[in-house]
């Protein structure tokens, strides 16, 4: 077993050498309705006799039930590890002390953000290959070399890191539809915020990505696309969600979702929305209530408050418009909440991307651009209305 840390940006970035730009991303990324009848197929490509399943009890019952039978017949023996549903070192270190064992040639990740980001930690203490296998589009971990490992109780607790990205992320869309409307999207929610925070690192020469590495070109053109492709069928393919149907527009916005953000990010950068997004994990009743990417919606309000950009409102009328949080009574937090924004704030700040900024951000600004997004997300709630997030939060 492998148990060995990875610092990416010790390979990266040498502090007294130029920083390189580097694009890194998953071996192979394959979508469509359906695919998971062929993931034997798939699998074949990397020559594995014996694989461990990680999913949770439901997720066992469902595809990793059908992801099994499909490879036992093709001659592949099938572990199953039932995920309990926190990505913390415990589990992690429970799961990898238990497979170690089963000589396993791959893991085969099955779930949301968190089995899948257990699953790549575990995969790299057993020093084998992961396949993911995502059966949400709620967030970007799939693509990605690192997991974000929460507490026992579910709290932000750090980031691990790993030298290869997934050898195959399997996005079959007939399951993402039937993982219903809340959970797409909030995946926009997380997926709109790469663009914005990719722009500002490109443009800044001192920020860095997650791997310690510049910002690619490549990585900024995909993280406008994306955000240009969920601005053009976001509510289209909401819609079909609802319908239950595998549509052009769901399938684009399932790859902005899923394969757009996660190279966007990975390689483009982080900047104020998402240290904002963990952050709001710090407050039990945000963490306990809302996903990843309705945190991130939110942050990424504030990120652009603070930028003082004209896109803030497009961007609030849009996030209305599909359901997702634009204030902060929307995620059950109040503006005169003292001790909760200074948690917010503080825990904001310890975290380096947020200072890719090209402002300084301090107690002070961050707060200002805090009461900024409040009021313009009351203002546009005002004006068109909360349909949509109370129709999400009670569904």
């Amino acid at each position: 077993m492998s148990s060995k840390p990875y610092f990416p940006a010790k390979i990266f970035n040498a502090h007294d050498e130029i920083t390189p730009r580097v694009m890194v991303a998953p071996q192979r990324y394959i979508q469509g309705p359906g695919v998971l009848n062929q993931i034997d197929r798939y699998v074949s490509l990397l020559n594995v006799k014996r694989v461990g399943i990680l999913a949770s009890q439901r997720g066992q019952a469902a595809e990793g039930q059908r992801i099994a039978e499909k490879l036992k017949n093709d001659g592949i023996d099938c572990v199953a590890a039932v995920f309990a549903g926190e990505c913390s070192l415990e589990e992690v270190e429970q799961h990898a002390g238990a497979l170690a064992d089963e000589n396993l040639d791959c893991l085969i990740a099955v779930g949301g953000g968190k089995p899948v980001d257990a699953g790549k930690s575990i995969a790299y203490r057993l020093n084998v290959p992961v396949v993911i296998v995502p059966t949400l589009a709620s967030n970007d971990a799939p693509t990605s070399a690192l997991s974000v490992i929460y507490t026992t109780d579910g709290a932000n607790d750090s980031v691990e890191f790993y030298p290869s990205n997934p050898a195959m992320v399997i996005v079959d869309t007939e399951v993402i539809v039937a993982a219903g409307e809340r959970y797409f999207v909030a995946g926009i929610g997380d997926a709109m915020a790469t663009w914005f925070e990719a722009r500002v690192c490109f443009k800044n020469p001192s920020a860095v990505t997650p791997i310690g590495a510049r910002p690619t070109l490549a990585s900024y053109a995909i993280g406008e696309v994306c955000a240009q492709t969920l601005f053009d069928n976001g509510q289209a393919a909401s819609r079909a969600v609802v319908a239950g149907v595998c549509n052009e527009e769901l399938e684009s916005v399932v790859e902005a979702n899923t394969l757009l953000s996660g190279i966007g990010f990975e390689s483009g950068g982080l900047a104020l929305a998402h240290p904002i997004a963990l952050a709001f994990t710090q407050i039990d009743e945000i963490h306990h209530k809302f996903l990843h990417g309705e945190m991130v919606a939110m942050g990424t309000l504030i990120q652009l408050a603070m930028e003082g950009s004209d896109e803030a409102e497009t961007v609030a009328r849009f996030f209305a418009n599909i359901g997702l949080p634009i204030h902060m009574a929307q995620l059950s937090l109040s503006p005169k909440d003292s001790a909760a924004l200074n948690t917010i704030i503080e825990t904001t700040l310890k975290n380096k991307n947020s200072h890719h900024m090209p402002m300084p951000v301090t107690a002070y600004s961050l707060r200002d651009a805090m009461i900024k997004a409040n009021e313009l997300g009351m203002s546009v709630a005002a004006d068109i209305g909360d349909t949509a997030y109370r129709r999400l939060q009670t569904s």
